[in-house]
């Protein structure tokens, strides 16, 4: 190892190597391309500095003048290319080497200017480095190294195509890293393409869990997730943890809740501009933030200080992702804890995701109310701050405190007063718990407000105008019924005194409105007709509606029989049979109808005898004295025949298509038009009435 590199770690205080940096430092790997399967966490970025380093040094102990990169490093995400920017800048700081990062999000003209300047290694994002390579600002005519950090990782996010332009733009005599905590088929194909005889190294065992990090899966109700995960924060108290969504809506949603429950949360997504993102991950490592929310994509190796704690608030799609998520804590030797929040809905999920990454997890319910207040009573009496002696600036403060008030007293004010700084926990349901049914409203009496759907009345209007005006709450108010111009409101008979008395005798609401009490509870009548989209429970399109007001029942239901159903009347299904005749079936002639015969006549027809066939008509001979074609002829308008002013008009189509044609066109041939016309009207009539003379039909 260079002297150079062996001093910067020895100022950092590395005295033994992880495995991962023991493997890629084998005598006999120098200098040949590598596939490393690293856990996250474990310390593969000291690894791959330290793997490299006889490849772009060489023999030197220090970099000449900084030009053309010698070695690039990719990463997923912004975060983690910074993050590797800083490790290896501490590393290569007593060789002279010079940092540049071509990441997305940062002005693109300062990093030209420092490509320009000259460096020695550059980290990069993918998206942001094929730019540069194609508008020619980096030049990798002398590259010696090429480090893909995360690769299974970019290739999930969409970047292969990118990856497959950088590596074919570079030196093919180049050496070429690929860590990746997990190997699919899709990363050995990779290397199998952009690597020369790549030595598999196997830095953690991938049939075992992360032997750090202890995985809890916690069985919930569904209405109970937030909750859930607001105890387990309050559960372990870890000085920072991270809390995974996979959505955007769910990250601002949790981000909001928890900081209304008086959590120093911040929030990390896509739709963070750099600066944002770059200031939640500040504040995490500075203390003033504890909690961070964050989506998967967002998060991807990002490296926070004492992160002890990392919770699903919903499971990940894969195995793989769980373990990306689960890595972010227990590293450098330091335990961590991952806990599955999981509802009825996801527990065949978790199972299967557990599974497939080969994690063992204790299965149990999420911290209760009562499990917290204990862990904090444990917390208090191990704090070491009871054995310190009383500093001299404080004795005089505490006398005064102990000759105010009894050891009782000092003990109750102090529960309060660390009470008041932090959250209560919250009162978890039992899992297979059934909702409890709903309570019988009691006595009400009814009113009517005015105003219905015509004029935008809700029941989500209504109801805080009631509380408000009539000072009652909620619980007060039973059923809500919008009617098209007017409002029914059930208000239960303990509270109408006193809501009458705040409503006034006049009954004026807020918005104009008007409150009549009723005597007795209205029949509502059920909409006809459907609602806009046409046909519903309320009757519509295709469905009987039926009227509700013979209904005695306030909000109608359809008449039942009060016999049972085995009493009622059974009724059997007539059978038809068709009679049986020994004559031969009717064959139905072929024509232009489909073979239907067609009768003017009001008679019954007995389609058991033989009818007369139907007549054709006769097509109009042509002048030559031949029959005339087949297709149909043009039709033309009223101002003359095609050819002396007349036009022809589109010709008729069939079916959908068909095109909407005048009604004097369907009733027959147009009025005649000149001499021709004339002539060859009265042929057509001729024909027509010759062939219903001899019996045919029409």
């Amino acid at each position: 190892m260079k002297t150079a590199l062996q001093d910067a770690l020895d100022e950092r205080g590395y005295d033994t190597l992880t495995p991962v940096q023991t493997a890629v430092l084998n005598p006999d790997l120098t200098g040949r391309d590598l596939l490393v399967s690293a856990q996250t966490g474990s310390g593969k970025t000291l690894g791959f500095g330290l793997a490299i380093a006889p490849t772009i040094l060489q023999d030197a102990e220090t970099f000449e003048a900084a030009a053309a990169p010698m070695a690039l490093v990719i990463a997923p995400t912004r975060e983690l290319a910074l993050q590797v920017k800083r490790e290896l800048a501490w590393l290569y700081a007593k060789a002279g080497a010079v940092m540049a990062s071509c990441v997305g999000g940062m002005d693109m003209r300062d990093e030209r200017r420092a490509l320009a300047r000259g460096a020695h290694i550059v980290v990069a994002t993918p998206g942001r480095l094929r730019d540069h390579i194609s508008r020619g600002s980096i030049d990798l005519s002398v590259l010696r190294a090429v480090v893909l950090d995360e690769a299974d990782e970019m290739l999930d996010l969409g970047f292969r195509e990118d990856l497959e332009f950088i590596l074919g733009e570079a030196p093919e005599d180049r050496q070429t890293l690929l860590f990746s905590a997990t190997v699919p088929n899709a990363i050995l194909g990779l290397a199998k393409s952009y690597q020369r005889d790549a030595e598999r190294v196997i830095a953690k065992s991938e049939n075992g869990q992360h032997a750090d990090i202890e995985y809890r899966a916690m069985t919930v109700a569904d209405r109970d997730v937030d909750n859930a995960v607001i105890n387990t924060l309050r559960f372990y108290e870890a000085p920072n943890a991270i809390v995974f969504a996979n959505t955007r809506a769910m990250v601002n949603r949790l981000t909001t809740r928890l900081s209304n429950r008086g959590f120093n949360v911040v929030a990390l997504s896509g739709e963070l501009s750099q600066s944002e993102r770059t200031h939640a991950l500040q504040a995490m490592r500075d203390g003033r933030a504890q909690v961070c929310v964050a989506t998967d994509v967002a998060a991807r190796g990002i490296d926070l200080p004492n992160l002890d704690l990392v919770v699903h608030a919903e499971l990940p799609n894969n195995h793989e992702t769980l373990l990306h998520r689960s890595g972010r804590t227990g590293r450098a030797g330091r335990k961590g804890v991952s806990a599955l929040i999981i509802n009825r809905k996801s527990n065949k999920k978790a199972s299967r995701i557990l599974g497939m990454a080969k994690l063992k997890a204790e299965w149990g319910g999420a911290p209760s109310a009562e499990e917290v207040k204990k862990r904090d009573q444990e917390r208090l009496f191990a704090d070491p701050a009871w054995l310190e002696p009383v500093p001299e600036s404080d004795q005089e403060t505490v006398a005064s405190i102990m000759d105010a008030f009894t050891p009782e007293q000092i003990a109750a004010g102090f529960l309060r007063l660390m009470s008041s700084m932090r959250t209560a926990p919250e009162e978890l349901s039992d899992v297979d718990a059934k909702p409890a049914p709903r309570e019988d409203f009691g006595a009400s009496v009814w009113f009517s407000v005015s105003g219905g759907r015509a004029t935008g009345a809700e029941p989500r209007r209504i109801l805080p105008m009631l509380c408000d005006v009539g000072g009652i709450n909620k619980n007060d108010i039973g059923a809500i019924r919008v009617q098209e111009n007017e409002s029914f409101v059930q208000i239960k008979e303990g509270s109408v005194a006193g809501f009458l008395a705040n409503v006034g005798p006049e009954g004026k609401l807020e918005r104009g409105a008007t409150l009549t009490q009723l005597a007795e509870a209205p029949k509502l009548e059920r909409m006809k007709g459907g609602g806009p989209r046409g046909g519903s429970k309320f009757g519509g399109k295709g469905k009987p509606s039926y009227d509700k007001s013979k209904s005695d029942k306030p909000w109608g239901d359809k008449p039942k029989s009060d016999r049972p159903y085995s009493e009622r009347p059974k009724f059997d299904k007539p059978k038809f049979d068709k009679p049986k005749s020994d004559k031969p079936k009717f064959e139905k002639p072929g024509g232009k109808s489909g073979g239907k015969p067609a009768s003017k006549s009001s008679a019954p027809i007995d389609w058991n005898d033989d009818p007369a066939p139907r007549a054709k008509k006769p097509k109009p001979a042509s002048k030559g004295g031949k029959p005339a074609a087949a297709k149909s002829k043009p039709y033309r308008t009223s101002d003359g025949p095609k050819g002396k002013g007349g036009a022809e008009a589109p010709r008729r189509r069939s079916g959908a298509h068909q095109e909407a044609r005048p009604t004097e066109a369907r009733k027959g041939p147009p009025p005649p038009v000149g001499k021709s016309n004339s002539k060859k009207n009265k042929a057509r009539a001729a024909a027509a009435k010759a062939a219903k003379g001899k019996g045919g039909r029409s």
